[in-house]
C-alpha cells in the first residue's frame, strides 16, 4: 500500500454513490424524489416539446385481486423497460396502467365477505368498492418495483366512462351484424353457473367414468342384413362415453359413413363395433369368444334404428365425419344439448336441442328418473349405471384417463351445455365481405411477434376456434343492454339506439345505474312488448375492447396502439379479445407489435406451489435485496421461454449487480473534481482513451439495437460485459496509474476523466431501462439532484476520434500480445516469484510488423501492460510473437508502487516520475 505520507499526494477523490447499494432502503428514498421532482410529467413534457413520435405500450389489465407474483413482477418490469428505452430512443412513450375490474373472481371474495348475489344492487357496490382496495394494493406494489407511469390516473375496466365504451364496442359489432343470439352448446361451470370462454377453460388430466352401452336395433333382422348375416339373433349398437351423466340425453348414434364396421356374435347377442377397435373392445366386455358375423361400411348403417337403453324413445343411426377410431368402439353416443358435433348432427337431423341439464348442473325436473339430480356427481353416474345394468345395456364399466376441459377458476370438469347465448360470429362475411376469422387471421400475419413463434400460435388458435360466446349470467359484469320480443324473441328493431342510450346512461352512473333504470325509461310505450335481456358480456370482452373504450382508437393508423405485452397464456386470452373486436370493429387488429414472454418457474423448473415451498415473492425480494435486483433478474432472464428463479438465481443477480454497482463508483469518484467544460476535445485525447471512445460507440450502438429488437437479456449482457471485460478488465486497470499519481489538472489525467465522463453516460443511459433506481442515483451524483438519464437520449452516437478505425485494428493486435503476457505474468505470479504485476518486467520480441503497433506506445507500453518495465525489440527469429517477464531488480517507489531504477536517485523513496508529478510536472505523456 501506498505510504501514508504520500497518500494525500494522491487524486484519491470521493464520490457520493457508496459502494454499498442499500437498495432496500434507499429506494422508497427515491421513489419520493421523483414524486417530488415529478420527473414522469417531466420526461412527458420534455417529449412533447421535443414533438417526439409516439410510442404506445397499452398495459393489459392485471385483475384487480390477489397478492402480487412474479408473474405480475415480470410482466410489469417489462413494460417498464420497454417505456424507459423507448424514451431514451427519443419517443414520446407514455405509460397508463390498468385494472380489470369485473368478474366471477371478485364476486367469489364478496361472497366470501358475506355478500349475497341475490340483492343484486348491493352487490354490485361491494364488488367495486373491493376492487378499488385491490387496485391500491397491486398499485404501491407495482410503484415499489419502479415502474413509471400515470399512477394517479390509471385506468380501471370499472370506470362509468369505460364501460360505456365498452357497450358502444358491442354496439359497433352488433352494427356491422357480427353479434346474435342462438341455441348453441358452450363451456358451462355448474359452480359459475355460467358460460365460460375459451381462455376460462384449462385442459387437466381428469380421471373419468367410461362405459360401453349396447343400444338394441329396433329391427335386428333388418341390421343383420346390412352385414350380410342371417336373421334372428337380437343386434345391438355398442357406444362408448366418458360423459356418462350425457347418456339421458341421447338421441342418436353416429358411425363414419367410411369406416369398417364389425358384427360379432357372443352369448346369442350381436354387437356393431369398429373394425379396428374390436380386439380391444372384446376384450373390456369380456368376450374373448365372439365370432365375427359380418362386415358393412358405415355409410350402410345409416337409416338403421335403435332403441334408446332406458327411455322409451328411439336412437337413429346417422353417418358423421367427425367420428374416429382413436378410443372407444367407433360408435358415438349423441346428445345434441351436451355437444359441438352432436349439436350440429342434431341441428342437421332435426333432433330436440335442449339441454337436460340446468344452470346449476342438475337434471331438469322433467327428466325422467335423474330429475333434480346434479349431472356431474359419482351418485347420478352410479344411478345412470344402474338403469343401464337393469336393462340388460352395460357391457363394461372402467376409469379413463384423459385431458378434459375445467374451469380455471374452480378447477372443476366443464359441461357442454346447449343454452340460449350470444355469440360474435366467426364465419359470417360482414367486414368487406371476408369474415371475422378471415380478417384476423390476416391482421396477424401483419402483426410483428416477438417471439415470432407467437404468430404462429395465434394463427392457429383463430384458425380453430368457435364462435366467441359473448354472454355471461352474472351480476358484476357489463350488462348485454338488448331486448328481445315478448312473443317472437326478436331483437328491437331499435337496438342501435338502444345500445347508445344504454351507452349514456352507464356513462352517468356506472352499470349499476342501467340495472336501477326502468324498461320505460328506456324503451318509452314498448316496454309492455319488450323483455330485458339479463345477460352480461363476457369479462374478456371488457378489456379486449379496450384499445377503443379506454385509448379511443378509431381505426387510425396514427392513433393505433404500437404493443401489446403478456405472458404467453394471452394468445387465446387478451391478445385475441382485442384482436377480434379491434377487427369486427375497425378491420384491423389495434396493435403492431405482441411481445410474449413465458411463465416463471422454480429453478429447477416445477412450477411454483405453496405444497412445495418453492414460491419466491417479488416482495421477498425486494424487502432484502431491493427492487433493482428484481428487475436485473427480470431483465436479464430470456423472457422466450420459462424464467425461472430461486435463491441461488438471485444470489448470482446480486453478483452481477456489484460488478456493476463496483465500476460505477469507480468512474464516478475520478469523475468528482472532472469540469466537462475544460476537458480535451475527443480528438486530441491520448490514445487509449481515444480508443475507448471507439469502443464505447460500439457498445452504445449494440445496446440501442438489443433493446430496439426487445432483447433485454442481450443488453444487458451488453452492460455486463463492458463492465467487466472492457472497463474492469482492461481500461480502468490501465487508468489507475494515471488517474491517480498525475497531478490533478493534468492533461494526462483530463484526458482519461473526458473519456471516462462519456462513457459513464453511456453507460447510466443504458442500464437505465432496468437498472433504474441505481442509474438514476448515479446520474444524480454526476449531473444534480433534479437530473435523470430519462431527461435524455442514446440516439447521438458518441464523440468519435478520427483515428477510430486504425485504433481499433491496432489495439486489436495489442490486445493478443497482451493475451500472451498476462498469461507469463500469472506463470511467475503462480511460483511465487511475484505478487503483483507491478514486480514485473516485460519484453516483446517478433517481426518488425508484430512488434510495431506496441513499439508506437514508447513509455506507455510498460502502463498498457500493468509492469514496472516493458520493452519491444524486432527479431527476425520465430515465432512471430514471444513473451519473456521476469522480476524487476529495482526498488518499489513508495507512491506509485513501480520499480524503478532512480528510486531514491532524486527523492529518498519515490521515483522521477512520481518526484515530477509532485513538482507538477508531469505532461501530455505520463510515462
Amino acid at each position: 500500500m501506498t505510504d501514508k505520507k504520500y497518500s494525500d499526494t494522491l487524486n484519491l477523490t470521493s464520490t457520493v454513490f457508496p459502494m454499498r447499494g442499500d437498495l432496500a432502503r434507499r429506494e422508497p428514498e427515491m421513489l419520493a424524489a421523483w414524486e417530488k421532482n415529478k420527473l414522469y410529467q417531466k420526461v412527458r413534457a420534455l417529449a412533447a416539446a421535443q414533438k417526439r413520435p409516439k410510442f404506445v405500450l397499452h398495459d393489459g389489465p392485471p385483475y384487480a385481486n390477489g397478492d402480487l407474483h412474479m408473474g405480475h413482477a415480470v410482466n410489469k418490469v417489462l413494460k417498464d423497460i420497454v417505456v424507459r428505452s423507448k424514451t431514451l430512443a427519443g419517443y414520446d412513450a407514455p405509460y397508463l396502467p390498468g385494472w380489470d375490474c369485473h368478474g366471477l373472481p371478485i364476486e367469489h371474495q364478496v361472497e366470501k365477505r358475506g355478500g349475497d348475489r341475490r340483492e343484486a344492487d348491493s352487490f354490485r357496490r361491494s364488488c367495486r368498492a373491493f376492487a378499488e382496495t385491490q387496485i391500491e394494493l397491486q398499485k404501491k406494489g407495482f410503484i415499489r418495483m419502479g415502474v413509471m407511469g400515470e399512477w394517479d390516473a390509471p385506468y380501471k375496466t370499472m370506470a362509468p366512462k369505460t364501460e360505456a365504451g365498452i357497450i358502444r364496442t358491442l354496439g359497433k359489432m352488433h352494427a356491422r351484424g357480427l353479434v346474435s343470439r342462438r341455441l348453441k352448446p358452450v363451456f358451462w361451470c355448474a359452480d359459475c353457473q355460467s358460460a365460460l370462454a375459451e381462455a376460462e377453460v384449462e385442459y387437466e388430466p381428469h380421471e373419468s367414468p367410461a362405459v360401453d352401452v349396447a343400444f338394441a336395433a329396433a329391427d335386428s333382422d333388418a341390421a343383420a342384413a346390412v352385414f350380410g348375416a342371417k336373421p334372428g339373433a337380437p343386434v345391438f349398437a355398442v357406444i362408448w362415453t366418458t360423459t356418462v351423466w350425457t347418456l339421458p340425453g341421447n338421441r342418436a348414434v353416429a358411425v363414419h359413413p367410411d369406416m369398417e364396421y364389425a358384427l360379432v356374435e357372443f352369448g346369442g347377442r350381436r354387437f356393431i363395433v369398429a373394425e379396428d377397435l374390436r380386439e380391444t373392445s372384446l376384450a373390456r366386455w369380456n368376450m374373448g369368444g365372439a365370432v365375427a358375423a359380418g362386415k358393412a361400411r358405415g355409410a350402410a348403417l345409416g337409416g338403421l334404428v335403435c332403441l334408446h337403453p332406458f327411455y322409451e324413445r328411439e336412437s337413429p343411426v346417422f353417418p358423421e365425419t367427425y367420428v374416429t377410431a382413436e378410443a372407444g368402439t367407433g360408435l358415438v353416443h349423441t346428445a345434441p344439448g351436451h355437444g359441438e358435433d352432436d349439436f350440429n348432427t342434431g341441428k342437421k337431423r332435426g333432433l330436440p336441442l335442449e339441454s337436460a341439464v340446468d344452470g346449476a348442473g342438475c337434471f331438469l325436473p322433467s327428466v325422467p328418473r335423474f330429475g333434480g339430480m346434479g349431472a356431474g356427481e359419482k351418485e347420478t353416474v352410479s344411478a345412470v349405471a344402474e338403469a343401464l345394468r337393469e336393462n340388460g345395456a352395460l357391457l363394461a364399466k372402467n376409469k379413463y384417463a384423459h385431458s378434459y376441459p375445467k374451469c380455471w377458476r374452480h378447477k372443476s370438469p366443464v359441461m357442454f351445455r346447449a343454452d340460449w347465448q350470444w355469440f360474435a360470429d366467426m364465419d359470417s362475411p360482414r367486414i368487406g365481405g371476408k369474415t371475422l376469422r378471415e380478417t384476423a387471421l390476416a391482421a396477424a400475419d401483419g402483426t410483428d411477434f416477438y417471439p415470432k413463434w407467437g404468430q404462429n400460435r395465434m394463427r392457429a388458435m383463430l384458425s380453430s376456434r368457435p364462435d366467441w360466446c359473448l354472454s355471461r349470467q352474472r351480476n358484476w359484469n357489463v350488462p348485454i343492454p338488448f331486448f328481445l320480443h315478448k312473443e317472437t324473441g326478436e331483437l328491437h328493431p331499435r337496438t342501435g339506439e338502444l345500445v347508445e342510450k344504454a351507452a349514456q346512461i352507464v356513462e352517468r352512473g356506472g352499470i349499476e345505474a342501467w340495472f336501477a333504470a326502468d324498461d320505460g325509461e328506456v324503451l318509452g310505450g314498448d316496454a309492455k312488448d319488450y323483455r330485458r335481456v339479463r345477460d352480461t358480456l363476457d369479462v374478456w370482452f371488457d378489456s379486449g375492447a379496450s384499445h377503443f373504450a379506454v385509448l379511443g382508437w378509431d381505426g387510425g393508423e396514427d392513433s393505433r396502439p404500437d404493443m401489446y405485452l403478456e405472458g404467453s397464456d394471452q394468445h387465446r386470452g387478451w391478445f385475441q379479445s382485442s384482436m377480434l373486436t379491434g377487427c369486427a370493429v375497425h378491420g384491423r387488429a389495434p396493435y403492431r407489435q405482441i411481445l410474449t414472454h413465458g411463465f416463471v418457474v422454480a429453478g429447477d423448473g416445477r412450477k411454483m406451489s405453496k405444497s412445495l415451498g418453492n414460491v419466491v415473492s417479488p416482495q421477498k425480494i425486494i424487502g432484502k435485496y431491493g427492487a433493482d435486483i428484481l428487475r436485473l433478474w427480470a431483465g436479464s432472464a430470456d423472457y422466450s421461454g420459462e424464467i425461472a428463479v430461486s435463491e441461488e438465481i438471485i444470489g448470482r443477480v446480486v453478483e452481477t449487480y456489484r460488478r456493476v454497482r463496483n465500476t460505477l463508483r469507480f468512474l464516478l469518484a475520478n469523475l468528482s473534481d472532472f469540469d466537462a467544460e475544460s476537458a480535451p476535445p475527443p480528438g486530441e485525447l491520448l490514445e487509449i482513451d481515444r480508443l475507448m471512445l471507439r469502443r464505447g460507440e460500439k457498445f452504445r450502438a449494440e445496446v440501442a439495437a438489443n433493446y430496439e429488437s426487445y432483447e433485454f437479456h442481450a443488453a444487458m449482457q451488453n452492460v455486463r460485459n463492458f463492465c467487466s471485460a472492457e472497463l474492469g478488465g482492461f481500461y480502468l486497470d490501465v487508468l489507475k496509474d494515471r488517474l491517480y499519481t498525475c497531478p490533478r489538472d493534468s492533461f494526462a489525467r483530463r484526458s482519461a476523466q473526458a473519456a471516462l465522463w462519456i462513457l459513464s453516460r453511456a453507460l447510466l443511459k443504458a442500464a437505465a431501462p432496468v437498472l433504474c433506481f441505481t442509474a438514476d442515483e448515479a446520474w444524480r451524483a454526476l449531473f444534480g439532484e433534479e437530473e435523470s438519464p430519462l431527461l435524455h437520449t442514446w440516439t447521438e452516437p458518441l464523440p468519435q476520434p478520427p483515428d477510430g478505425e486504425e485504433l481499433e485494428k491496432k489495439w486489436e493486435h495489442i490486445g493478443r500480445w497482451r493475451e500472451l503476457a498476462l498469461k507469463e505474468i500469472e506463470t511467475l505470479r503462480a511460483a511465487g516469484e511475484i505478487r503483483s504485476s507491478l514486480e514485473a518486467e516485460l519484453m516483446f520480441s517478433g517481426g518488425a510488423e508484430e512488434i510495431a503497433p506496441l513499439s508506437s506506445l514508447g513509455g506507455e507500453l510498460r502502463h498498457v501492460f500493468i509492469v514496472s518495465r516493458a520493452e519491444a525489440a524486432e527479431s527476425r527469429e520465430p515465432p512471430e510473437m514471444r513473451v519473456s517477464v521476469k522480476k524487476s531488480p529495482h526498488p518499489k517507489c513508495a507512491r506509485c508502487w513501480h520499480r524503478e531504477a532512480d528510486v531514491g536517485k532524486i527523492h529518498p523513496d519515490i521515483c522521477g516520475r512520481c518526484a515530477d508529478a509532485l513538482a507538477e510536472k508531469c505532461g501530455r505523456r505520463f510515462a
